[in-house]
């Protein structure tokens, strides 16, 4: 009965969208060669293809290290060999399990779900997390934005739903849904604060739509430097809800400002060569070397800024240039951070802070889309999950030290505490209590 609770509890944050869990390809800009496995919390089968491998199941205290072989995956579990297989499954047991990966020469990561491992053409190792959906929306909040406020999550929660529920095939050819990059969404590991949490359970149910209800392309970006772009300046087409707009709440922040020195004959040579530029044209030249944006353009010389920035590693494409003649130089002195299409998040910090609502920030990003509400989305439950992460963080807050352990993350915590209540729901009051009754084994 407590396991059947105790899933039933995160599932149903994914119960409303298409997808109830994904599949996502963790380390996709690496290339994996060995991989220690542990586990932080719960318990997990080990599955070799649709065998299973060890018994019974394994947890915290357990070490699994796995490497290619051929076409096939070695792995050998406390030292000892359990041969090569075509796949290597981690099926968790129960809502509150953890893994913690630890490629070699890479920084380790922790995730929740479950975990697929494979070789790929390349003879490398193909791991892929399948993993409720609104846990890897947390992930994702936590790897793409920075904050205190859970209203800031809030927000990103609601993008990054969006685009991941209007994107969910993207990598479908390949087997699973998501990459762990940019490409999709950053997904470095799994969500370890509560307060972004908090902001995410806040957004249940919420995505955004346009005009006939259909969910908008949600693109976003660190700091639009003070106005935000037109979609068709950066991509090809041109959308309703993403319009220029200014942006002054994206000033004074950490992506606001950046300087970039090119040295003159280098900046005029890339024209001429790369974009067939008459540099010798003196009125091309003087725009070459005088460029200036008070507002955003989307070229210079008829040469796309998007290629320019692309070329010359530029933070964005909102940049003026200042020639000095006495060093030959020129200094490109840019605004914000990202293409600058859809949210600035760096914006979003600042309207949070000022107080401004989380529907009003997506507005002002999105001209014309609305936020839907699912009226599906089990809200009673939803108001008791936010209540006990709610407690949870002030509980935090009381702590005069940083440091946890792994006992003490918010995800075991929160477990511990529905234990005790299912415990309560079947309590005997006419039996001897005993000590154990109360201990749960982690």
């Amino acid at each position: 009965m407590k396991k059947i609770l105790l899933i039933i509890c995160l599932l149903l944050l994914g119960s409303v969208v298409r997808a109830d869990r994904v599949k996502v390809r963790l380390f996709s800009n690496n290339s994996i060669d060995q991989i220690a496995i542990s586990f932080d919390l719960g318990t997990y089968n080990i599955y070799a293809d649709d065998t299973i491998l060890i018994e019974p199941e394994i947890g915290v205290g357990k070490s699994i290290e796995l490497t290619p072989a051929g076409q096939k995956v070695h792995i050998t579990i406390d030292g000892y060999n359990y041969g090569n297989h075509n796949t290597i499954h981690f099926t968790a047991n129960d809502t509150a399990c953890i893994l913690c990966l630890n490629p070699r020469n890479i920084k380790h990561r922790t995730y929740e779900g479950d975990l697929h491992v494979k070789v790929n053409k390349g003879g490398k190792l193909l791991l892929i997390n399948d993993v409720d959906f609104e846990t890897y929306i947390a992930g994702v909040v936590q790897s793409e934005i920075y904050g205190d406020d859970p209203d800031i999550f809030r927000v990103q929660a609601i993008i990054s739903r969006t685009w991941a529920m209007k994107n969910i095939n993207k990598h479908k050819s390949e087997g699973y849904n998501f990459c762990d990059q940019v490409h999709c969404q950053a997904y470095l590991n799994r969500c370890v604060r509560p307060d972004i949490m908090l902001g995410t359970m806040l957004s249940s149910g919420m995505t955004i739509v346009d005009d006939e209800g259909n969910l908008i392309d949600a693109p976003f970006h660190s700091n639009s430097g003070g106005q935000t772009a037109n979609s068709e300046d950066v991509w090809r087409s041109a959308l309703p809800y993403l319009r220029s707009v200014p942006d002054t709440f994206s000033y004074h922040m950490r992506q606001s400002e950046w300087v970039k020195v090119v040295d003159k004959d280098k900046w005029l040579n890339y024209f001429a060569n790369k974009h067939k530029v008459d540099i010798h044209n003196d009125s091309l030249r003087n725009e070459l070397l005088t460029f200036s944006q008070s507002e955003r353009k989307s070229r210079i010389c008829g040469v796309p800024l998007t290629r320019v920035r692309s070329d010359f590693q530029l933070k964005s494409t909102f940049f003026s240039v200042i020639y000095d003649t006495v060093s030959n130089r020129l200094t490109l002195s840019g605004h914000g951070f990202g293409h600058g299409v859809g949210l600035s998040q760096e914006g979003t910090i600042r309207m949070v802070n000022l107080g401004i609502g989380y529907d009003s920030i997506i507005h002002h990003y999105y001209t014309g889309s609305h936020i839907r509400h699912n009226d599906a989305y089990p809200h009673s439950y939803v108001e008791n999950y936010i209540q006990q992460i709610s407690q949870i963080i002030e509980e935090d807050k009381q702590k005069n030290t940083q440091t946890k352990s792994k006992k003490e993350d918010w995800l075991g915590r929160l477990f511990r505490v529905r234990d005790r209540e299912e415990r309560e729901e079947v309590y005997d009051p006419f039996a001897d209590e005993l000590e154990t009754d109360w201990k749960y084994d982690w």
